[in-house]
């Protein structure tokens, strides 16, 4: 018995010490900053709080910039968008050596997918299926945005968007949770590494927090309004993933959540993302987002920026809403100390994690800036993670791959533009070291075979409307008159074997302020393929798009389609890497493409209805369906095609049930590749609820597996399901699974599926 007592006794000294050594960290950190704030004064903790935009600040003019003044007087705790570790390095110094405290500030930037070394944009990332991919390529922005002064990334963006009318489709991973949850994981596993003090990594933040994909009509920064049940269960899960993955701070949305805007809302801060999630990193606004709740009719900007600290907000990107208004506000009784304390602290506690008080200057190596941007490592990464992520959506007659012979004609306004390749949002990238197009053809074909280019038309006929489709110097505008830009097109693809034409979306047609309302392609390039048609000639669409569009005209009409999204630097050669077989097609579409914009919203995940239509049938009187077109989208959810084959044979249970509290089953499927290629298959997992407390959908991802598969090889792809897999947040928002009949389904994707029963109990 004394033995036994003797063993706990030390058992417990032992477990006391290890909890003691990992508390440790968090002890220094608290002393750290309770010291440090005990010296400040509330002007200087209210100054933490403030991010402003850098304005024009370049090498040589820190000190004497209005920037740097507000810098030495302990007004600013951060800086964004500014570009340079011999930049950040000088305003770092006025920080450091000049104020008062020398508290070091923060530099974050957009570093959405990439770079100098830029990766498809997100929403093309996502079509790889390709978790190592997506956080390889994470790993690789944080790398050369730490090597040039930036600390910390405005990104992921995780909203779920089911709506491609709205532009910023391009930034998230489509329109379902469960891929969008294993994506923020990823990402940012990739920013942040597994030490936030290392100097080649980067603090992440999740954004937009919450909602801001669904806003009504698409159209961006509109109202979005849903009930939580449906928010919890359909756009919550990435944010909450992202959180659980520990990233470091959360940016608010612009959209009212409950009527009330994200910024300022104390229950989506507060109550859900600290209490509920137990997030402890920091809360910034998304730019202006404070002063815009002037606009939603909240209060002045007293009112609004008293609101967005009362609910949780720590830092006030632009606006200048906390510097002007939260001491005024302290006096009058309207905020109090405690929440101006602890914003301060929460934003302290981000540089402490980042080892900016151990060392201001980190990320502000030259050398490192030199060696470790842009390199043919990180460019032959972008070159292969860009190629699987290109979904081919229809190739008859085999005419893809394409041979190095003969004379190709390549036509379209996206044809030849390096500064349209990387996509939108890439802002730290050089336009000027990437290749269009027309310049990878030309390598990719050497002496064995003629490319052959010309325009064929603009973008679309109205110059002001592609103007505003062609911001921030990517304008491609031809001022010829169009019949001219077309004739010479015709008289180019005159002798030739084969057109290739580019069209589809610029790069700022999706976006931030990049709704459309109608995602047909724009007038003058449906001309100009009408033409082309019309010579005879076999026809490959390469199809620019950052968003899914409508393409049932492209499909009735061409024999091959390909769709490239926005590929990144490196999209030039990975494109001709797919396009003449040197890699095999493998993305798949994580967004449903409708047949007509009246199909919007259209997603795989739905309700069923109380009058569903019958499978197979259209149209059926009095029953869930439209008079002009069946309810199936052109293209679902999960499709892709490839230059091979793949066969699936009879999925096979391991059980037909599953214990409630502690059991599992699995689901294995052969796949065989039948066909002559080498390549690689997306095999989907998805599960049906088919009696619930409250209505579920008529399928859910629950589990995918990208595999690589030699011409004639088999493979069996098994996945497991525990309970955990099938909970979802019930009418009182508790997150559990409940017992009863479910169906699991596996296959290419989420239409063609083999289905089997199990029970839960």
């Amino acid at each position: 018995m004394q033995t036994k007592k003797i063993f706990f006794t030390l058992t417990l000294m032992a477990m006391t010490l290890v909890a003691s050594a990992a508390d440790k960290p968090k002890t220094d950190m608290k002393t750290f900053i309770d010291n440090l704030m005990a010296k400040m004064t509330l002007q200087e903790k209210i100054g933490q709080l403030n991010l402003p935009v850098t304005g024009d600040i370049v090498t040589g003019q820190a000190k004497s910039s209005n920037v740097a003044e507000q810098i030495r007087q302990g007004q600013v705790g951060g800086l964004f968008n500014l570009k340079g570790a011999e930049r950040i390095r000088e305003v770092q110094k006025v920080a450091v050596e000049q104020s008062r405290l020398g508290i070091p500030l923060i530099f974050g930037m957009d570093v959405i997918h990439g770079y100098e070394t830029v990766f498809p944009i997100p929403f093309t990332l996502s079509w790889s299926w390709d978790m190592d991919a997506i956080r390889n390529s994470a790993r690789i922005a944080a790398v050369e945005a730490s090597a040039d002064g930036i600390c910390w990334t405005f990104s992921p963006m995780l909203d779920i968007a089911r709506d491609p009318r709205w532009g910023r489709m391009a930034e998230g991973g489509g329109e379902d949770p469960y891929l969008g949850s294993a994506i923020a994981r990823a990402m940012v596993e990739g920013y942040q590494g597994t030490d936030l003090k290392a100097n080649n990594t980067v603090m992440a933040c999740v954004k937009h927090f919450a909602l801001y994909g669904a806003p009504d009509a698409g159209r961006d920064y509109n109202t979005v309004d849903m009930s939580h049940w449906r928010m919890f269960n359909a756009y919550m899960p990435p944010y909450k993933a992202a959180i659980d993955a520990g990233a470091g701070s959360v940016m608010t949305s612009f959209n009212v959540v409950d009527g009330v805007p994200a910024t300022g809302n104390r229950w989506l801060m507060t109550d859900v993302l600290r209490n509920m999630w137990h997030f402890d990193g920091m809360v910034v606004t998304d730019y202006t987002a404070i002063s815009e709740m002037i606009a939603h009719g909240m209060g002045d900007l007293q009112q609004v920026s008293a609101l967005a600290i009362n609910a949780g907000t720590d830092m006030d990107m632009v606006a200048e809403g906390f510097l002007g208004t939260l001491e005024k506000s302290l006096n009058e009784g309207k905020v109090t100390r405690e929440s101006i304390d602890l914003a301060c602290r929460r934003i302290l506690e981000a540089k402490y994690k980042l080892g900016l008080f151990d060392d201001p200057y980190r990320y502000c190596d030259v050398k490192r800036a030199k060696k470790d941007i842009y390199t043919p490592e990180h460019r032959a990464e972008a070159r292969r993670i860009a190629a699987e992520t290109f979904v081919l959506l229809k190739n008859d007659g085999q005419l893809l791959p394409l041979k190095r012979q003969g004379k190709i004609a390549l036509v379209g306004p996206l044809a030849n533009t390096r500064a349209n390749m990387p996509g939108t949002w890439s802002v730290a990238a050089d336009f000027n070291n990437y290749k269009s197009l027309y310049e990878s053809m030309k390598d990719a074909v050497g002496n064995k075979a003629e490319v052959v280019y010309a325009k064929g038309s603009n973008l679309m006929y109205d110059a002001t409307m592609e103007a505003n489709s062609t911001m921030f110097g990517r304008e491609i505008r031809d001022n010829r008159n169009a019949k001219v830009i077309l004739d010479e097109a015709l008289q180019t693809v005159a002798g030739v074997d084969v057109i290739v034409a580019a069209v589809g979306e610029s790069s700022e047609m999706t976006g931030e302020s990049s709704s459309r309302s109608n995602l047909e392609l724009p007038d003058a390039q449906r001309d100009l393929l009408t033409a082309l048609k019309k010579t005879g000639k076999p026809i490959v669409l390469v199809y620019f798009a950052g968003r899914t569009t409508v393409m049932t005209w492209e499909t009735e009409n061409f024999p091959s389609i390909l769709n490239v999204g926005f590929g990144g630097s490196e999209a030039g050669d990975a494109i001709c890497d797919v396009l003449f077989g040197d890699k095999v097609p493998s993305g798949k579409l994580t967004a449903s493409m409708p047949k007509n914009m009246g199909q919007i919203p259209i997603y795989y995940n739905h309700l069923p209805t109380g009058r569903p239509l019958p499978e197979g049938k259209w149209f059926t009187k009095f029953r869930s369906n439209y008079l002009d077109v069946d309810n199936d989208p052109l293209y679902p959810f999960g499709y892709g095609m490839s230059y091979s084959t793949f066969a699936y044979g009879q999925p096979a249970l391991s059980s037909t049930v599953m214990d409630l509290a502690n059991g599992s089953l699995t689901i294995t499927v052969p796949v065989t590749n039948t066909g002559s290629y080498d390549a690689d298959e997306i095999v989907q997992l998805y599960v049906r609820d088919l009696v619930g407390s409250v209505s579920r959908p008529v399928k859910e991802l629950k589990g995918f597996s990208r595999i690589s598969l030699k011409k004639g090889e088999t493979r069996n792809v098994t996945f497991t399901l525990k309970p955990d897999d099938l909970k979802f947040y019930n009418q009182q928002l508790e997150y559990k699974c409940e017992p009863g009949d479910y169906e699991v389904m596996v296959g290419p994707n989420s239409r063609d599926l083999q289905t089997l029963k199990f029970t839960l109990q």
